[in-house]
């Protein structure tokens, strides 16, 4: 017996999607009809197969159905929709799969082959943003790059796409020996050809930066490592000092002494209005790469961030552990939301910025409306074949030190000076006028040489507000 679908959405993917299967009878699949949500199709018929109401009535058309799985064919379908969706589906007790979006049919003629299980990225409500590849060639091709952090969820894909264009020599910096390992087999594999130098360094040795700066000569420096856990950071602020910002700060001075063309370093939107040491940090830590832009040739910008997804460390890999051990699914807020990005387009973002920039500037993908992450913990829920609440509980723990309820991708002052293109963001700020920038650095660092963790603590989270306040 085939197997019955009930496609959802009856516009140019669901219809493609449904040609396919009729052309195709031995993929053994039936389709009953659609649901979509425009009333001028309600009653009607779409290559002849019927229009059997609006999203809102999967459950019911499912009941008196009894179709096998459904289709979601709406490749522009907002996240909310998306979501709604889902817990329709499963209301239903229905399997559900997602065609691709309105890029991938662009490529190429969309098939059910192409048709695939829906991901925590669908639940963006967006489509993943492609950066335009040509400006990255003529800036890595031929080009000797490092990238500090080499080792992590981020740096090791920065590390991908980089390969991609053809650089002259590859430079992979950690001090996770096996997290570099594991890149420098991955990269040997799939470029056989390539010049790749492993590096097992710490950035906080700023003698030993200045060696490799150099010895290794890099132009392009993409400067990923960091310590990035708010909690981790509010219980050792001594080390959010030492190695965000110090750290950066021998990154840059690797960078001058190499006499690159270009730094990158990656920030976060937790630099913005920080209301804990890990977001005061990266602050201190934009600011410095803000000041090194002018000081010489070397151009130098920085990248900010939303949460990453299946990033190490990060909720949803998290939720989905939580998931899979039967729960609960901790939840710090009811109300709080994140702007959630690709670790795709994170890597593309750096990349696509250090081609773009001319130095001094602070670029921010548009990563549309954040999400709540209550919501985002249902959906993955759901993904998972479970009822939320229900099957697998819920908790709330309350905001942990150092968390915001809601995340903001830049202040006031900076979005007076900010270009607003459909893909990026791009800030040109300036320093405070008020900030003392040396001396705050020179007391600070007294502070966590000197193991005096609560006064670092205090003076950091000081500092954060008062960075709120003027920038």
């Amino acid at each position: 017996m085939p197997r019955d679908i009930l496609i959802i959405g009856a516009g140019e993917a669901g219809r493609m999607v449904a040609a396919e299967v009729t052309a195709h009878p031995e993929l053994d699949l039936r389709v009953l009809g659609f649901l979509d949500d425009d009333p001028l199709l309600a009653g009607a018929e779409i290559e002849g197969l019927p229009v059997l109401g609006g999203t809102g009535d999967l459950v019911r058309v499912a009941e008196e159905r009894r179709p096998d799985e459904a289709i979601i064919a709406i490749p522009s379908a907002p996240g909310p929709l998306i979501r709604r969706l889902l817990r329709l589906c499963r209301e239903a007790r229905l399997a559900f799969k997602l065609v691709p979006g309105i890029r991938e049919i662009i490529k190429g003629e969309a098939s059910f082959h192409q048709v695939r299980p829906v991901n925590p990225e669908d639940l963006l409500g967006r489509e993943t943003v492609d950066l335009q590849e040509e400006p990255l060639r003529g800036l890595l091709g031929g080009r000797r790059v490092l990238v500090t952090g080499a080792g992590g969820s981020i740096g090791s894909e920065i590390c991908r796409q980089v390969a991609r264009h053809g650089p002259a020599k590859l430079m992979l910096l950690g001090r996770g020996e096996n997290s570099i390992f594991e890149i420098e087999n991955e990269l040997r594999e799939t470029h056989p050809r390539m010049d790749i130098e492993s590096v097992i360094a710490d950035i906080r040795d700023r003698r030993r930066m200045l060696h490799l700066g150099r010895e290794l000569r890099p132009e392009i420096v993409y400067h990923a490592a960091a310590h990035k856990h708010v909690p981790f950071m509010e219980r050792f602020p001594q080390e959010a000092f030492v190695n965000n910002v110090h750290g950066t700060g021998s990154v840059i001075a690797l960078a001058k002494e190499a006499g690159a063309e270009r730094m990158v370093m990656l920030s976060t939107d937790k630099a913005v209005d920080p209301r804990g040491v890990m977001g005061a940090s990266k602050r201190l830590a934009e600011l410095l790469v803000l000041r090194a832009n002018g000081e010489g040739d070397t151009r130098f910008l920085s990248v900010r961030f939303g949460n990453v997804l299946a990033s190490r460390g990060s909720v949803v890999p998290l939720f989905l552990k939580q998931i899979e051990r039967g729960g609960p699914v901790t939840v710090t807020d009811a109300e709080a939301t994140r702007f959630f990005m690709t670790i795709k387009e994170a890597s593309m973002l750096v990349v696509q910025a250090s081609a773009l920039g001319e130095g001094g500037e602070v670029f921010i993908l548009n990563m549309g409306e954040s999400i709540p992450i209550l919501e985002l913990a249902r959906s993955l829920i759901l993904l998972s074949g479970y009822e939320p609440e229900a099957e697998i509980p819920i908790e709330f723990t309350g905001l942990r030190p150092g968390e915001k309820l809601h995340e903001k991708l830049m202040t006031r002052s900076e979005a007076e000076v900010s270009e607003m293109g459909e893909q990026l963001m791009i800030l040109r700020p300036a320093l405070p006028e008020n900030l003392d920038l040396d001396a705050t650095l020179e007391r600070l660092e007294k502070m966590a040489r000197e193991e005096r963790a609560e006064e670092l603590s205090r003076e950091l989270l000081d500092l954060a507000g008062r960075l709120g306040d003027v920038l």
